[in-house]
């Protein structure tokens, strides 16, 4: 399917569900859905669709090897069909060191996932404004919503072998520093981990150095929800390592996909200090987590 290009230099797929409006700004805005399979091939399972939200800034690809872990894991221990992957970037209101403008990032996860079969980018968080049209944060609560309004509400479902729609699963991917923060008290919203892993739940990708046990420990209501996959593959790449090799011009072939790297050099990107970063350092916590970005309200 063909992609067109907005006025804001974002790629959006044609022949997808439009939407004139987001949050009272007049940002036109197309919910990806020329990757995702609509109808399953697996009798007897349950369609899923995971998320990934972050920087990406650049995206890695660990980022990229992620959804392949889950999607082995998912095929073999798991009663669910995956049918679509979604890289969601995060609002440009997310003041992080180092992040590029949101429609920068999404054209780099664009290009990343370009010969990807299954998946996808939603511009959604990164076209996110307030009334005086302004970047405004979207919590992880809303965007695993907005995924499940689209898929299941706006599009019906995904059709099974047997021909009748039922409701896909929306869960989200991400690192297991992410689960370790979700287990530190008061720094998620009660409501916001009820909706993230009570209703929608999550596919969590193991990282050395991090003591996932401790963090399912305060989060056992929830454990029938929580998936973790072993990486059996040590990978500690990360977009602030990657950032940090372009700032001494240093080649970052071979860590992040060759598009990405093209598109940076096209640009000029990263090379000095951005203007949306602040003046304090947040380091990403692992792959497709959110890079600790804020949870609450």
């Amino acid at each position: 399917m063909s992609t067109g290009t907005s006025d804001s230099g974002t790629q959006t797929p044609s022949g997808v569900v439009e939407h004139p409006v987001l949050d009272g700004a007049q940002t036109h805005y197309t919910f990806p859905t020329e990757k995702l399979k609509l109808r399953q091939t697996q009798p007897g399972k349950t369609p899923l669709v995971l998320v990934a939200c972050g920087s990406f800034s650049p995206i890695t690809f660990l980022h990229l090897r992620m959804f392949e872990m889950a999607s082995d894991f998912v095929r073999f221990n798991t009663d669910f069909e995956v049918c679509g992957g979604y890289l969601s970037p995060v609002s440009d209101a997310y003041k992080k060191v180092g992040l590029a403008p949101g429609h920068h990032r999404v054209n780099m996860c664009a290009r990343a996932v370009e010969h990807s079969s299954w998946l996808m980018v939603d511009p959604f968080e990164t076209l996110n404004r307030n009334e005086k049209g302004e970047p405004q944060y979207v919590p992880t609560a809303k965007v695993l919503r907005h995924f499940d309004h689209e898929i299941n509400t706006v599009l019906g479902g995904i059709e099974g072998t047997d021909g009748q729609k039922r409701k896909a699963r929306i869960s989200l991917l991400a690192g297991a520093d992410l689960v370790m923060s979700m287990g530190e008290p008061g720094l998620w919203a009660p409501q916001d981990l009820d909706t993230i892993l009570g209703e929608y739940g999550a596919f969590i990708i193991e990282r050395s150095g991090t003591d996932i046990d401790e963090a399912l420990a305060s989060l056992r209501q929830y454990e029938h929800n929580i998936w973790v996959i072993s990486q059996v593959i040590q990978n500690d790449i990360s977009s602030t390592k990657v950032r940090l090799f372009l700032k001494k011009d240093l080649s970052v072939r071979y860590l992040i996909p060759d598009p990405v790297v093209e598109y940076i050099e096209e640009h000029g990107l990263f090379s000095e200090p951005n203007s949306n970063n602040s003046s304090s350092r947040t380091p990403d916590v692992g792959p497709g987590s959110s890079e600790s970005k804020p949870t609450k309200g």
